[in-house]
């Protein structure tokens, strides 16, 4: 396939479809090989990263005023382009089943603005059928265009790591797929100039979906373990990181630790795979039943802190609860899908005032989804008890000094549900101490 070719000498253009976390960096990573332009129907976004800023955090501001890439919020402008990435969100449903409308809504935007000879890749995890039997024909209906005549589809599964300056998208191997064995060749090639791990070819968009739902479930089904083990020995009175350090010295044990299990991948992953199961006959165990306990952690989370408010003779109506960490996970600013929200609903039904203070969340973000306001660290005192929710840097700075600044009167419980502190400090300074 001659566009390849036309995409290094700069005679096409590639074009990315959602700039989030992982299509801005994509977008960002393409620029310094060849012209990209970057759509997102966030116009405030776009103005954001035209002005030189990185909401994401994820490249940073400087990245953001040299990059080459076009944004855009006019969708008129992919016409420009002939090879497409698709990388917007897929998120669940309330009743747990698969929302599609962001990949259906842009399949509507692109197929409005696809010309002919041009190659479309999805990047949002979906279950096995999705591109070929949602999105084609979507962008058939709306471009008027014939798949595999007049332009070609392929999936390759993101894998970008949101907040992780480590595994990025040059140093993560990425499985590309194709719907025929050119179009798979072009797709691999397009791929091999930013990633500098190499491609894996799969045997067949279906197979490539799949590659990519279960990495997730697989892991999900492992910290459900973890946070299984972690209330039993909780029951027991046994410290559970101290059984996983002890278990981890065993050269297979797998490294797993409890914890909230929240975010765009691991938390709703699992479910693409079982709706598609189920409507195929299969009733999930396995997959279904981990999603239980980690759905349930911030609960359980909540109901002790109300046990060690009673333990230490602490009014449990009225209580205050300073958590720190609100994103769905450490360093990175997005909290969509944070599971730290169930905390705070649950402490609200037993009349406990949850204070939250989290200097990397997207302030903007947090009051529209959840209607939470942040408090500064700085502001705050009398606390009942702290929750170290989230793990970041400068919370792990955090000194016993620092943490006793925020408590009032009685006994000083904390939550270190990350496990920054050392424990025998803190109880050999007479702290009720408590994690998963």
């Amino acid at each position: 396939m001659d566009l390849y070719n036309e995409l290094v000498g700069k005679g096409e253009k590639l074009s990315l479809v959602g700039l989030g976390y992982v299509g801005m960096p994509i977008a960002v990573a393409f620029a310094k090989k060849i012209d990209v332009i970057g759509f997102d129907l966030n116009k405030t976004k776009i103005e954001l990263y035209q002005s030189g800023i990185d909401p994401t955090k994820e490249v940073g501001d400087e990245v953001i005023k040299e990059t080459t890439v076009y944004f855009t919020a006019d969708e008129e402008e992919l016409k420009k382009a002939k090879f497409h990435i698709v990388a917007v969100p897929t998120p669940v449903n309330d009743d747990h089943t698969p929302d599609l409308s962001p990949v259906e809504g842009a399949s509507r935007i692109l197929g409005r603005n696809l010309t002919k000879g041009s190659v479309v890749v999805f990047e949002s995890t979906v279950y096995p059928g999705v591109t070929e039997d949602i999105c084609v024909p979507i962008l058939e209906q709306e471009s008027g265009l014939k798949c595999g005549i007049d332009f070609k589809v392929g999936y390759s599964p993101e894998r970008i790591n949101p907040g992780d300056k480590v595994h990025r998208l040059e140093t993560i191997k990425k499985i590309v797929s194709g719907m025929d064995e050119e179009t798979l060749d072009c797709i691999a090639k397009v791929y091999e100039l930013v990633v500098e791990a190499g491609v894996h070819r799969a045997d067949s968009i279906k197979v490539a979906e799949a590659a990519k739902v279960i990495e997730n479930s697989q892991r999900d089904i492992n910290i459900a373990f973890m946070n299984e083990l972690s209330i039993i020995f909780n029951k027991m009175g046994i410290d559970t990181k101290s059984v996983l350090e002890a278990a981890g010295t065993k050269w297979n044990f797998l490294n797993f630790y409890p914890g909230l299990v929240g975010g765009h991948c691991i938390g709703v992953d699992p479910y693409y795979l079982t709706y598609k199961a189920e409507a195929l006959g299969y009733h999930s165990q396995v997959i279904l039943a981990g999603r239980r306990i980690n759905d349930d952690m911030g609960k359980y989370v909540a109901e002790n802190i109300v046990k060690k408010l009673i333990a230490s003779d602490k009014p449990v109506k009225g209580a205050k609860v300073a958590i720190l960490g609100f994103t769905f996970k450490e360093n990175c600013p997005d909290t969509r899908n944070t599971k730290v929200i169930d905390i705070v609903h649950e402490l609200k039904e037993y009349g406990i005032i949850p204070v939250i203070a989290d200097p990397e969340a997207d302030v903007d973000e947090a009051k529209h989804l959840y209607n939470i306001d942040f408090t500064e660290l700085s502001e705050i005192s009398d606390m009942s008890v702290v929750v170290l929710a989230v793990a970041h840097e400068e919370f792990k700075r955090l000194t016993m000094e620092d943490i006793n600044r925020f408590y009032g009167e009685g006994k000083q419980i904390v939550f270190d549900l990350k496990g920054l502190l050392d424990r025998k400090e803190y109880e050999k300074a007479d702290y009720s101490y408590w994690r998963l």
